[in-house]
């Protein structure tokens, strides 16, 4: 059921938001800083700010607009961790795979910290996460997890079926993991105030500025645009799911798909009150990625993958009548709410589900691929690479591999939507 449906590129995050897009800067002819920084997303803007406060001069280059990418369009839940644990990443990098676990961990306080020091208007709610398990095998793992976060003294839970049911609203789950460490926020009210503090700073955004070329000179790199030339120490890039053709190579490493995201029309005050109690943002663990929470005002917003599509402008109805019969499946109460918002937006994955940071020449820094944790992560990652780029201290910590793109890369959307028809299999069979 829809009314009055909107389609605009952002969704609700778009027309609800209290915060005007900050004033892009001006283009010139030429113009030097200490560091470019290409995407104006939160990794970028991030980098920015902290760059800037360690006095650096700072340039950032945004193709379209603030937030028009995943900054802009998300779920906005702010999240802790990574997909792999702590065990794996030690396994694989050693001591930098226990600091970049420790820095994912801590990255929802890190932001909280962040809007508290800038007096960032965005919205934002410290309310939990839910981690929800989608069958019983999943409940052990999720179940251990909790006893885990418990032993470790962190503010997180075990919830059984029973007060599942009453927190969520909805009998599908067999109990779940509330982690107060999470929390939600208006992902597009904050990326256009990072934009803003950033600016507050002596950071200089140049919006509808795509960065086309970049060419390493003697002393410098420079960034070439339409209308002007932008040089050099370093050079950040951070396109993240939007990544094209500047980096050889780098576009083929990534796996960007889309999310698709509905919003019903505002709920009732009898719906609203035993519907996600306590304001918590919620996610399944299957593979085939669901995650809801409520916005602020007052909607069920809804969204998971429907398809592998990477295509950036629109999608197909199909997509989101997946996401429709998702959301009435678990919560049938709400299948006369008409949904009045769908949107979706480029979530960029990584072969081995960790952001990928590379070094490929000097000067040149790429932080890119956050498998859906951006809104904390990403924040996180700029501030560290602002600190290695200075050449201060940063307890976090990422491992620095090459570009290795992905053997037949061209054939993604095929290979990925078989993918996903043999994921909806194993979670239909509880694997």
């Amino acid at each position: 059921m829809t009314d009055n449906l909107q389609h605009e590129p952002q969704g609700l995050w778009a027309s609800s938001a209290a915060i005007p897009s900050p004033s892009p800067g001006l283009p010139v002819e030429s113009l030097d800083a200490d560091v470019v920084v290409i995407g104006a997303g939160y990794c970028g803007l991030s980098a920015a700010l902290h760059l800037a406060e360690a006095g650096r001069s700072v340039c950032v280059l945004e193709a379209n607009d603030i937030g028009y990418g995943a900054s802009g369009r998300n779920g906005g839940q702010v999240l802790p961790g990574l997909k792999l644990g702590q065990d794996e990443l030690v396994s694989r990098f050693g001591e930098t795979g226990r600091r970049l676990w420790a820095m994912a961990e801590g990255a929802p306080e890190f932001v909280a910290k962040l809007i508290a020091r800038k007096s960032l208007a965005c919205r934002f709610e410290r309310s939990g996460a839910l981690r929800l398990p989608h069958n019983e095998a999943a409940r052990r793992r999720v179940y251990a997890a909790a006893l885990d976060l418990e032993r470790r003294g962190v503010d997180a839970r075990w919830l059984n079926a029973v007060e599942t049911t009453h927190v969520v609203g909805s009998q599908a789950y067999p109990g779940g993991l509330l982690d107060m460490r999470a929390g939600s926020i208006h992902p597009l009210e904050y990326v256009r105030e990072l934009a803003r503090v950033a600016q507050a700073a002596g950071v200089r955004i140049h919006t509808h500025t795509p960065a086309l070329r970049l060419e390493r000179t003697r002393n410098a790199w420079m960034v070439h645009t339409e209308r002007a030339r932008f040089a050099a120490a370093t050079v950040l890039v951070a396109t993240n799911g939007y990544t094209d053709s500047l980096v050889p190579g780098l576009a083929r490493t990534l796996l960007p798909v889309n999310s698709f995201q509905i919003a019903t029309a505002p709920l009732d005050e009898v719906r609203s009150r035993h519907l996600l109690i306590g304001n918590p943002c919620a996610f399944e663990t299957r593979r085939m990625a669901i995650y809801f929470r409520k916005s602020f005002d007052g909607r069920l917003v809804f969204g998971g993958r429907a398809s592998f599509s990477s295509r950036q402008h629109g999608a197909p109805v199909a997509d989101y009548s997946v996401m429709m019969r998702e959301l009435h499946a678990r919560f049938p109460s709400l299948r006369d709410v008409p949904i009045q918002y769908r949107w979706t937006g480029l979530v960029c994955i990584t072969p081995d589900s960790i952001p990928h940071y590379h070094e490929p020449e000097p000067g040149l820094k790429i932080l890119v691929g956050f498998n859906g944790r951006g809104v904390a992560l990403a924040t996180r990652a700029g501030a560290w690479v602002a600190h290695r780029i200075a050449g201060s201290e940063d307890d976090g910590d990422f491992p620095v591999t090459p570009i290795r793109p992905i053997p037949f890369h061209g054939l993604r959307a095929p290979a990925l939507n078989l993918a996903m028809q043999y994921y909806r299999v194993l979670d239909a069979l509880g694997a």
